[in-house]
């Protein structure tokens, strides 16, 4: 990664989800900026996602993050879309359960509403809308997708949320299954970067 493409010294992550610092962390360590979370920063709003689009909800993050921080803020909404489920649970899929809902029960209302379904009904793709906020500048905005099938029995311990489940027939195996290098190549999240990367690349040309 081209270290002159980031034009802001630090950013701060615009989440407390562990998962996602984890991944931003990997996919942006090549970058000579110091990359902080919100736990950097006590006494920060919550930011609530009402937002029926991921859209909507990453920008909102993003520019609340970098009003209260006056920092640059880089935010994720992300979520699994099931097409037989007309695109559930999408901006619900971390409350797809309730609002306190954890990754195994989110994991088990997707399972019961699909069981039935045969393989081929149940298409699924992964989106990852990023947005990215610094003062005094337009709110930049990303998508990134993947896609895959809902498998009715988890496989593999890496990843988090609906990751076990995600199976990817090009590489036979779920999300959770693929090494960390691997997912950030082809997953949702993965691609959503490269195209910011891509825009803040030109930027500096």
């Amino acid at each position: 990664m081209d270290n002159r493409s980031f034009p802001w010294e630090t950013i701060v992550l615009a989440t407390r989800n562990k998962g996602k610092i984890r991944e931003f962390e990997q996919m942006l360590a090549g970058y000579a900026a110091s990359i902080q979370t919100v736990e950097h920063y006590p006494g920060l709003p919550e930011v609530e996602e009402d937002g029926d689009t991921f859209e909507a909800n990453a920008i909102k993050k993003a520019e609340t993050i970098c009003a209260a921080t006056g920092q640059a803020a880089l935010a994720d909404d992300s979520g699994l879309e099931v097409d037989a489920l007309n695109g559930m649970p999408g901006v619900y899929s971390a409350r797809f359960a309730g609002q306190n809902a954890n990754d195994e029960a989110n994991n088990k209302k997707l399972i019961s509403l699909v069981r039935d379904l045969p393989p081929g009904q149940r298409h699924a793709k992964f989106v990852a809308v990023l947005a990215l906020a610094a003062p005094g500048e337009k709110t930049m905005v990303v998508r990134g997708e993947c896609e895959g099938e809902i498998v009715l029995f988890p496989s593999g311990e890496g990843g988090f949320g609906y990751d076990p489940y995600f199976f990817l027939p090009e590489f036979g195996k779920t999300m959770a299954e693929l090494s960390a290098k691997e997912k950030n190549k082809i997953s949702h999240r993965g691609k959503a970067i490269r195209k910011l990367e891509s825009i803040l690349r030109g930027r500096c040309i």
